[in-house]
């Protein structure tokens, strides 16, 4: 067995240099005569900009440029564009605007853009962005897509903010399976508005070489060449061998680094002006009124059951706060959020409505999991509320409804074709992991210390592994290979993950396998990192590759050995003459490859392979988590004790690593569940969540050793059977856990919470069913 091969829990080569200070990231660079950007910001939620004076900053020591968004549009210099909708999701009705790189005459968001300064260091910037003076005639700003319709438009265009709106199912078959239904349960969510806080803040810096008229940029980005593609098609109007974009280290993402932000264009267009290298790095209050955040989804959701607890139909309508510009993919949450919505039932009848609302709050769009976590916290949360109105126990009630493996391959009244999955067998192993048998027992231990206690669950399933993509293998003389990756790993391991793949594949040392990532003029193309493509996309244009690598080995090897092609086979990295002892290993011909002489002009030079896939479909890692909660009644406080994970992630690469991306999803779920939100003031638009100190995350304390176990089924529609693993935690986490806390409430009367569900608001709705009560 290849102890670095697939299957196997290797440890990530890439976490030496982390841990011991040897990464670099955008921030670390220090090209000569660097000089630094500072981003002179709205503090109107919306506003008309009548004036700007910025002649005093521009004679401030030290001061190389200011520029504002007039100079932009007097430069010719064009907007951030969008990937238009479908024309079947009203792509064709809706209003895509170009985002300014600086605000011209209105400010639309608190945090928005309006002068750039450029200056030999980072504090003669703020000194000089002290002195710009602009005149504001304030407007009136709606933070809420609630209340969107009837606000002051924030585009002329957009009539009542409307971005963009769809529909699935059949409306009419929903009307008539909800007249007739004998049960329906009515829920209203507001899925609350989150913000990614990668470890990293968003940074970059821009070269310009005037002589090669050639950008350069380094940016802290998941996706360079699409960053690449949307500067030089939208903003500069260039072709894209005119500039190079490089991501290095990356601090995480979680899908807010996806997009294009403006100020990677404004360090390009700077580096232009000054003629030196032009760096900028978000501060953390700058990144909370600035980068893309996540959720903020308004639902109105139905489900209709007969007598028996069957589902008999769904609808939704939904209002997904955009924000005041459009992120390049900003509509993708909305689209998964109706996708996904039939989950792993088998519910015939389904009607949703899905508008895409501007408001006067910094834009939204992926975020880990990307719409999903949202559909799936709904439907969830019904079924523990059409549980408890009909009276069966919550596990029968979703195992009654439950796609069965027999069904597979399952179309959805979606349009979504589930390949595989066992659900029940998976929500089972989750109830033994969990041992949920003996929960009666723990709560009444902590009923005697005058503690209330609580368990829920979600099951679940994703939509991951879109579009298609590219990888090269290329071996070199000395029998090493090098991978150059489409993808972009921040922080999900692929320098491991690969080259296990490879050494399983093609039978190279693990050790002497390396990456190459993130450089357009290295990597040819490529899509980047998100919705947990890589291991299943990146992994089956890998496989190709190697593919292209054996075929083209087997016809060397046929010539080393001198035998007829069609006796060379290929096993654990040898070539076999087959029913003879004549092998010659891969390394040795990968050496041979670069023969400089004598060598047959049919065999080319070298030996390398790309592989590209294009997937027919999506894959659908699907799961169950269970989760246990403590409550004290006298604070409010939550503490998650328990924690159980199962999920069916096909065929496992390294298993100790798909351990790590559970637990940090769940984590990041658990802060949606109970404590994280980004607020704004209604009134006003003014940001209340405006540093760590109001916005908060969970730490170590806050969560448990998680129990995490696989029931994996493996993916048929991909030839390594590889499903997606990345986002998991972030789906499921919500509702087990706001499930747990209301099961812990539901004695006390109890039936809803709000996310976060924070000590306060625990302690409140307590308190206002004791008074109910009494």
């Amino acid at each position: 067995m290849n102890q670095f091969g697939i299957g196997q829990p290797v440890r990530r080569t890439e976490d030496w240099k982390f841990l011991t200070g040897g990464a670099c990231y955008v921030a670390d660079l220090a090209p000569v005569g660097c000089a630094h950007a500072v981003v002179v910001r709205s503090s109107h939620s919306h506003a008309c900009i009548r004036k700007l004076y910025v002649e005093e900053a521009r004679h401030m020591p030290g001061v190389l440029a200011v520029l504002t968004g007039a100079d932009a549009k007097a430069e010719g210099l064009g907007g951030i564009g969008v990937y238009r909708v479908p024309v079947g999701f009203g792509g064709d009705k809706a209003f895509w605007p170009y985002r300014p790189i600086l605000a011209v005459d209105r400010v639309r968001h608190l945090g928005d853009g309006v002068v750039l300064i450029v200056a030999e260091t980072v504090a003669c910037a703020h000194d000089a962005a002290e002195k710009i003076v602009i005149d504001y005639e304030e407007l009136p700003a709606n933070v809420s897509a609630a209340m969107a319709e009837n606000s002051e438009r924030i585009w002329p265009e957009a009539e009542g903010n409307i971005c963009f709106s769809y529909q699935l199912g059949d409306c009419s078959a929903t009307e008539t399976a909800f007249a007739h239904a004998a049960h329906i349960e009515k829920l209203q969510i507001l899925n609350n508005r989150l913000s990614a806080n990668p470890l990293e803040p968003r940074g970059a810096v821009g070269l310009c070489d005037r002589r090669a008229d050639r950008f350069t940029l380094y940016s802290s980005t998941q996706a360079p060449h699409r960053t690449r593609e949307i500067l030089c098609r939208d903003v500069f109007q260039i072709p894209e061998t005119s500039m190079r974009v490089v991501a290095m280290d990356v601090g995480g993402g979680f899908g807010m680094k996806g997009p294009v932000f403006p100020e990677e264009a404004m360090v390009l267009w700077a580096a232009k002006k000054v003629g030196r290298a032009v760096k900028w790095i978000a501060e953390r209050s700058e990144s909370l009124v600035s980068d893309m955040h996540g959720r903020d989804q308004y639902w109105d959701a139905e489900l209709a059951c007969d007598n028996t607890g069957r589902m008999l139909a769904l609808r939704v309508k939904v209002d997904h706060n955009i924000g005041a510009y459009v992120a390049n993919n900003g509509f993708v949450p909305a689209l998964l959020s109706g996708a996904i919505l039939p989950t792993v039932y088998g519910c015939p009848i389904f009607h949703a409505s899905f508008r895409g609302v501007f408001t006067n709050t910094p834009m939204t769009g992926p975020y880990r999991g990307s719409g999903q976590p949202e559909s799936i916290y709904v439907v969830e949360r019904l079924m523990d509320r059409m549980a408890t109105r009909l009276g069966i126990d919550r596990i029968e009630l979703r195992r009654r409804n439950y796609i069965p493996a027999t069904a597979m391959p399952y179309r959805t009244p979606l349009g979504q074709d589930y390949d595989s999955g066992e659900f029940d067998s998976v929500l089972q192993k989750a109830l033994d992991l969990a041992d949920w048998t003996g929960f009666e027992r723990r709560k009444a231990c902590s009923a005697a210390f005058g503690h209330l206690r609580g368990i829920g669950l979600a099951s679940f399933i994703e939509i991951t592994a879109i579009y298609n993509d590219r990888m090269e293998i290329r071996m070199d003389p000395s029998g090493a290979a090098t991978i150059i990756a489409g993808t972009f790993s921040h922080g999900q391991g692929h320098e491991t993950v690969f080259a296990q793949m490879i050494s399983e594949w093609l039978g190279i040392p693990f050790h002497k396998i390396r990456l190459i990532q993130g450089d357009t003029d290295s990597v040819s193309f490529g899509r980047g990192t998100y919705a947990s493509r890589s291991t299943s996309i990146g992994g089956t244009c890998l496989r190709a590759a190697c593919d292209q690598i054996i075929n083209k080995g087997r016809k060397i090897a046929a010539h080393l050995l001198e035998a007829s092609l069609e006796d060379i086979e290929f096993e654990h990295g040898y070539f076999n003459v087959v029913g003879t002892d004549r092998r010659i290993g891969i390394e040795d011909v990968a050496r041979k490859a670069y023969a400089a002489l004598r060598w047959p002009n049919d065999l080319g030079v070298g030996l390398e392979g790309i592989g590209g896939y294009t997937p027919e479909t999506p894959n659908y890692p699907n799961g169950c988590h269970i989760c246990e909660v403590e409550i004290d009644p006298e604070t409010g406080r939550t503490t998650i004790l328990r924690y159980t994970a199962v999920d069916d992630v096909g065929r496992p690469i390294n298993p100790l690593l798909l351990a790590g991306q559970v637990h940090g999803g769940v984590t990041q779920g658990v802060g949606q569940a109970i404590m994280e939100a980004v607020v704004f003031d209604d009134a006003t638009g003014q940001i209340i969540s405006g540093s760590f100190l109001d916005y908060a995350m969970p730490r170590a304390a806050d969560v448990p050793l998680f129990e995490v176990g696989v029931h994996n089924v493996p993916c048929r529609t991909n030839p390594i059977g590889v499903k997606g693993a990345g986002e998991a935690g972030c789906v499921a986490a919500p509702p087990a856990v706001i499930n747990a806390i209301l099961d812990a409430l539901r004695p006390l009367g109890v039936t809803d919470i709000e996310m976060p569900a924070t000590a306060e608001r625990i302690w409140r709705a307590i308190h206002k069913a004791k008074s109910h009560n009494t």
